[in-house]
């Protein structure tokens, strides 16, 4: 319990702490996938969901998702709190450690994101089954969080028209 500046929370070994990442779906059921920017202090240039980010102290969480999301791709959705997981994961390049209880959001958009080149180095929509092979296939393109928050997001129940 406490609060934590966002890099030393991700320092020797990592802190639990809180965080969410956002899913965002078109009509057609594409996924809204970013590859972070080269400058992210980990994971750096790795294909992920459409957003992530941590609430600052007393910040709500839809709260907190609804302004990175704006801050990272100048969209603004109505997001949907989905499910719920703890996850770990080291970035061997950076030496920052993810240790992340995860809120998963959902959310739909049609329109032309504007990405923050700071934040986001390229975008693409794919469907699931493209995701899934190429997870398949090699991992290693995207953040360690996604193909973990992918598969809990596409099992919860309560997702409801959000998940294609």
């Amino acid at each position: 319990m406490g609060e934590a500046e966002k890099l030393a929370a991700h320092e020797n070994g990592g802190q639990l702490h809180r965080a969410f990442s956002i899913f965002l779906f078109d009509a057609r059921g594409r996924l809204l996938l970013q590859q972070r920017a080269a400058c992210k202090y980990h994971f750096a240039g790795r294909w992920s969901n459409t957003c992530c980010g941590h609430p600052r102290p007393g910040e709500p969480l839809i709260g907190a998702a609804e302004r990175r999301l704006h801050e990272e791709f100048g969209i603004a959705s109505r997001l949907k709190a989905t499910t719920e997981l703890r996850y770990h994961a080291h970035d061997p390049v950076s030496g920052l450690t993810e240790r992340e209880y995860l809120h998963i959001l959902a959310g739909a958009f049609d329109g032309a994101p504007t990405p923050n080149p700071e934040e986001i180095a390229d975008f693409r929509w794919a469907t699931i089954d493209v995701i899934q092979a190429e997870l398949a296939a090699d991992a290693t393109h995207y953040s360690p969080w996604f193909p973990i928050a992918l598969n809990a997001l596409l099992a919860a129940d309560d997702a409801g028209p959000i998940r294609p």
